[in-house]
């Protein structure tokens, strides 16, 4: 069954969700069209995408999200019904997410937090889906009202989706009423990965980095555009990189907020657990620390999903489960979400963190999209922060709280074509979600020169 077909009562609660056919309501297929977030007056020209049929096999049909209120109900019923264990046996948070923090979680989720104001949100944005090589891939596609304006394709990570991307929408698109010229708009498109959100759950092994490249290459092409750029953080970064080894034709250039810099000798230390090579510079002794740190303390998430994935249950069970593991992704990630639940409003807001929560128990893709993990490992040829051999035009974000900060020393030489690099002043692993105005000016100045 085409997943455009599953009805609101489908399934179980948690999974029952609207996909809306393109012939379903002429009303709707047009509203989706014209449909943008708030501000945003989108180009009705020669050159925007043509919707096709729905049975034609390159059918992109209108998408919309609305959950029953029996799942909702059910997730409510859930955290209430949480066994908590006692409180961690140290002060800080050396143990993991501590019982003060997820608590809070749980509190403003029952009380205070409300699902369907991002429903409304996410609905008032153009979203599609199409198929391609087999699987329903969902989408965001936000045109600009400006002519000339750059197709991007931003691609987001574990364990975020296509909530890190929603608030770099509007400046990007429209550029004019946030500080920018006309020259620097972009036509949006973002996707959600393949068994993430909205997107089709892969049903057999196979989809690694290489292959979403390559699905990314056909979506765009499918919306009608000869030439783009691309941009991603976490796996997104690693979606970018290998389009950048891929080289396909129609790629101008790319752009990472974790971008794969490290050198084999210090990648080959740290695995080994060996002292740094000799020679470093303060940056990349900076670097050398927070990727020591990281590969000692930090691993233990991506260790159990690239190996042994199926066996979480408990985040498809608890949705407290899911929340703390969710959370606990990098310790600078944890501060900066935990922080969003001890009355600090810097960066993510309590709200911004579950939705993207909320947005994983609700389509039941905890496990599916740790079994992305084990996919990506089975063929990857190099660790998440090796050199990939992009042969493309780089731009390279450095903030402060990723995992690790890439030098411009180490980003020079893993990408022989840098056309940008710049130490950002603030934001972490989440970049676009945390800080999304310092994002933006990032995008635009790294592709500035590709627009002559």
């Amino acid at each position: 069954m085409n997943t455009n077909e599953i009805s609101e009562t489908a399934g179980t609660p948690g999974e029952a969700y609207t996909r809306r056919r393109f012939l379903q309501n002429t009303a709707l297929a047009v509203g989706a069209i014209e449909l943008g977030i708030a501000g945003i007056a989108r180009a009705q020209s020669a050159t925007e995408p043509v919707m096709t049929m729905a049975g034609d096999p390159d059918s992109i049909q209108p998408f919309q999200v609305n959950f029953p209120d029996e799942a909702l109900a059910d997730l409510k019923q859930r955290i209430l019904a949480t066994r908590w264990p006692e409180q961690e046996a140290v002060t800080d948070d050396t143990q993991g997410v501590q019982l003060s923090t997820i608590q809070a979680v749980a509190k403003y989720w029952v009380t205070d937090y409300d699902w369907r104001k991002f429903e409304v949100r996410l609905n008032a944005l153009p979203q599609f889906t199409t198929e391609i090589d087999g699987l329903d891939i969902h989408f965001i596609h936000v045109r600009s009202k400006h002519e000339n304006a750059l197709p991007i394709i931003v691609t987001h990570g574990w364990p975020g989706s296509i909530v890190e991307q929603l608030k770099i929408i509007e400046p990007l698109t429209n550029p004019t009423a946030h500080g920018a010229s006309a020259a620097d708009a972009f036509h949006v498109v973002i996707p959600s990965l393949p068994g993430y959100g909205f997107s089709g759950k892969p049903t057999a092994p196979g989809w690694d980095i290489a292959r979403i490249s390559r699905t990314w290459v056909t979506l765009m092409k499918r919306l009608g555009y000869a030439h783009f750029v691309a941009a991603g953080g976490d796996v997104g970064a690693q979606v970018v990189d290998e389009l950048g080894v891929q080289a396909p034709p129609e790629l101008l250039a790319i752009h990472s907020n974790m971008p794969g810099t490290v050198p084999d000798d210090v990648a080959k230390a740290l695995n080994n657990h060996e002292p740094p090579p000799a020679g470093l510079s303060a940056d990349e002794q900076h670097a050398w620390d927070q990727l020591d740190f990281f590969y000692k303390k930090g691993l233990g998430y991506a260790i159990e999903m690239s190996n042994r994935p199926q066996t979480l249950y408990g985040l498809m069970d608890s949705p407290i489960g899911l929340a703390a593991w969710m959370i606990d992704h990098d310790i600078r990630s944890e501060e900066l979400i935990s922080r969003a639940f001890a009355g600090k409003t810097e960066g993510l807001s309590r709200d911004d963190v579950l939705d993207n929560i909320t947005l994983y128990w609700l389509t039941k893709t905890a496990v599916s999209s740790a079994r992305s993990y084990w996919d990506y490992s089975a063929t990857a040829k190099k660790g998440f922060f090796d050199v990939k051999g992009a042969t493309v035009p780089v731009a390279v974000g450095a903030f402060p709280d990723e995992i690790y900060t890439a030098p411009r020393s180490w980003a020079e030489r893993a990408y022989p074509k840098l056309i940008h690099y710049n130490k950002l002043p603030k934001g972490g692993h989440f970049a676009a979600w945390e800080q999304p105005q310092f994002y933006c000016e990032e995008i635009r100045a790294s592709f500035k020169s590709l627009r002559a």
